[in-house]
């Protein structure tokens, strides 16, 4: 087989990139690590290519080995970068010199999929009667409207994956044609065969390479449910976010509502339920009563409520166990998911275990609700992630301070008996002081608890009509971008477009983002990290205050506490450094390749004023900074003036069984590829996948194919093919690779090329 560097440099060049030395640096680091069984952690800067650094010793030790290596990320941005291009380029790139195409399979979450047996009527309803309601009267509601559209779109997808449906539908809609692991009939489904998930699942033990998300790795890991195939590398990007994927992943809540819901859905099947329903006024009682925050041990009030909830939900979980050799039925599952839930997440509160963190929390929506997180998962990362496999940590924000001492012990990779690793900083290709600016508006009053200043709003209306639009707006809160984005769609009266997180599935906000320059997006938290919009369309980043964790966190204070009793700085520790983790990651969004140039702009003075400023600065790229208002608004003005157009934006596609895009070349499983290309001599092996290679971002159909054939014999050239498909040249140019045909620029003419490639003539024409 090829070496590392003569695959990753066949890669390289096969998504159109440049070798950069951190790449190289970063591939043979990971591979050292994978054969020496050694944890690596690797701060690699935007622009390194860190993917295929990682990827290609990923599908190397695949190919040794014959298990996969699993990759698991933060976002869905980055999951479908992953998936949607850079496997499948990758995989094109180095087949000639792999020997076969290497494959790959995307694996979530249950509730990300549409459920068979519920769309069949096999479980109940959360919305009474909505089904019929939208059948009979598409236009009675948004509500209504948006289920057609899933039934609809559930009788067309292969993959069934609800990042494929755009625009998206709400949450509510989404619950009535989806199910949770706990209410899932599991192996006993009369609808198994037809199961989106089990599908992609078990297409997924056939892949090189398995992409997942932080929290499916975590429950895989911690509860054991072998969801993914048995592997011995883990490769976590976006690492700088496992700790709180993890610790959300962990965490509990329980309100009176959910106990009323659940005897709700027990109530044909118990007769216990009665008791549950009084100990859900009870308990909402006793919540109302409780300031909101941390909880210094269990009141015995709330104690009695808990307990009567554990104990009256024990009673009902009894009742619900079916008959032996009786198999629950949909409406039995839902309501046992529902039970256990209640007496699962009372018991635990009532344990009051050593790490645990118990607060009230007032949700405008739910009420009060009581949640339970643990303070730290050092010790869980250390026993369940890192214990039996091989794992890579990389994200561009790992090192603080020049060390990795602080993300390390976040991990459980230091103190007594923790596990071997190396960490390494591989820089950064880009001239930052030459590409970006960091400016900060000093002459702003400091952020108050009232929302944004009128100064405030104004500094943002100048500095987006200096950059013509083109700006991402990461706000402290969904408040705080929510009355941005209604400030400045009145000020600005439709000349400019402004978006805001929550109006859409934030990909789709994303592609419309990028997509027009005259546009702008505002949001929180998700918008922080993962974006990535390269080019033009995003030249002003706005950071409206410094992301401190707020001061009543009941997580950031009791860790912040703890590291204070054993005599550290708690305010440096946890909130200095979750602030820095985010200002490193959103300004992180501006500059994204070698040619980007922009401004971020901080509108919180205390980023020069504060006795922690020097140490959020160090955590910034190295930017060229100023406080000079009047010079920032004038190089917005001049860097709108000379634009280019926007990057093309990657539109998302079909997909097959296991999340590959439909009617594409690299291999099928059962209905993975809608039409299987004809092979060509040189072809190397098609890969036993589920997995195949884009092209072009557009899911082909075989009727699609058929009107290119059609074309051999018509004589069309590229152009008019182009035409006649409605398509970008460059996307049906890539089909007709997959399948063989050449373009012949003297003649006009398509033929069946015997290299099953393209070429480019003399004249420049594309052959």
């Amino acid at each position: 087989m090829a070496t590392l560097d003569e695959l990753l440099h066949a890669a390289v060049q096969g998504v159109g990139g440049v070798e950069r030395p951190g790449q190289v640096e970063m591939a043979h680091a990971v591979e050292d690590a994978i054969a020496t069984d050694e944890h690596l952690l690797v701060q690699a800067g935007t622009g390194t290519g860190k993917s295929l650094a990682y990827l290609i010793p990923a599908v190397m030790h695949a190919r040794q080995t014959g298990k996969p290596a699993v990759v698991a990320t933060a976002t869905l941005a980055l999951q479908a970068q992953i998936v949607d291009r850079d496997m499948p380029r990758l995989a094109e790139a180095i087949a000639p010199l792999f020997g076969r195409r290497p494959t790959y399979g995307l694996v979530k979450g249950r509730r990300n999929y549409l459920c068979a047996h519920k769309l069949e009527g096999g479980f109940p309803d959360d919305e009474e009667g909505l089904f019929d309601v939208g059948e009979v009267d598409r236009a009675a509601s948004r509500l209504g409207q948006e289920v057609v559209r899933l039934r609809e779109w559930a009788d067309q997808t292969q993959s069934g994956d609800r990042d494929e449906l755009v625009p998206g539908v709400s949450e509510r809609a989404w619950r009535q044609v989806s199910v949770s692991a706990h209410e899932c009939l599991g192996s006993k489904c009369p609808m198994i065969a037809d199961c989106f998930v089990e599908r992609s699942r078990e297409a997924a033990k056939e892949c090189d390479v398995i992409v997942t998300n932080h929290s499916f790795m975590a429950i895989d890991s911690f509860e054991g449910r072998q969801m993914l195939p048995e592997h011995d590398v883990l490769i976590v990007d976006e690492a700088h976010e496992l700790v709180d994927r993890v610790t959300s992943t962990i965490t509990d809540e329980i309100t009176a509502s959910m106990v009323a819901a659940a005897a709700k859905r027990a109530g044909r099947l118990a007769e216990s339920t009665e008791a549950v329903d009084d100990a859900s006024v009870f308990l909402q009682g006793v919540l109302d009563e409780l300031p909101e925050g941390r909880l210094n041990g269990i009141p015995d009030a709330l104690s009695l409520a808990l307990a009567r909830v554990r104990d009256t939900a024990r009673q009902v979980q009894s009742e619900l166990k079916p008959e032996r050799g009786v198999e629950p039925d949909g409406a039995r599952k839902v309501a046992q998911a529902a039970v256990d839930e209640i007496f699962e997440n009372s018991s635990r509160i009532l344990e009051q275990r050593e790490l645990d963190v118990v607060w009230v929390n007032r949700d405008p929506r739910r009420g009060s609700v009581l949640r339970v997180a643990p303070m730290s998962v050092a010790m869980a990362l250390r026993d369940k992630v890192f214990g039996d496999r091989t794992v890579i940590m990389t994200s561009a924000t790992l090192e603080l301070g020049g060390t990795f001492d602080a993300v390390a012990g976040t991990m459980g990779l230091r103190g007594e008996g923790a596990p071997s690793w190396r960490g390494l900083d591989v820089g950064s290709p880009f001239d930052y002081p030459q590409q970006a600016i960091a400016y900060v508006a000093q002459h702003l009053p400091a952020p108050g608890r009232d929302g944004l200043s009128p100064q405030t709003l104004d500094e943002i209306e100048a500095l987006v009509r200096a950059a013509g639009g083109r700006t991402l707006g990461l706000f402290s809160s969904m408040r705080a971008a929510r009355e941005a984005t209604e400030a400045m769609r009145d000020r600005f009266d439709g000349d400019i477009g402004f978006l805001c997180q929550g109006e859409d599935q934030i990909t789709t906000l994303v592609r419309q983002f990028a997509r027009d320059p005259a546009t702008c997006l505002f949001g929180t938290l998700t918008l922080w990290q993962g974006v990535d919009v390269p080019g033009s369309a995003c030249q002003l980043v706005i950071i409206d205050r410094i992301p401190f964790p707020r001061p009543d966190d009941p997580l950031s204070s009791a860790r912040a506490q703890a590291i204070g009793r054993m005599g550290g700085n708690g305010f440096m520790a946890v909130s200095a450094t979750h602030a820095a983790l985010r200002l490193a990651q959103g300004a992180g969004r501006l500059i994204r390749r070698a040619d980007d140039r922009g401004v971020v702009a901080f509108l919180d003075s205390r980023m020069m004023t504060a006795r922690y400023a020097g140490f959020l600065q160090r955590s910034l790229p190295p930017f060229w900074p100023t406080t000079d208002r009047e010079r920032v608004l004038a190089a917005l003005r001049r860097l709108d003036e000379t634009a280019a157009p926007p990057v093309t934006v990657h539109e998302p596609a079909l997909r097959g069984v296991a999340g590959a895009v439909a009617g594409t070349t690299m291999g099928r499983v059962g209905e993975d590829a809608t039409e299987h290309p004809r092979p060509v001599a040189s072809d190397p092996p098609p890969a036993e996948s589920a997995r195949t290679a884009v092209t072009g971002g557009h899911a082909w159909t075989a009727e699609a194919d058929e009107e290119l054939r059609d074309g051999v014999e018509l004589g069309l050239g590229l152009d008019e093919l182009a035409e006649s498909l409605e398509l970008p040249a460059e996307v049906v140019a890539a089909r007709l690779k997959g399948l063989g045909l050449e373009a012949s620029a003297e003649s006009g003419e398509l033929s069946v090329g015997p290299t099953g490639g393209l070429s480019v003539g003399t004249d420049g024409a594309l052959r």
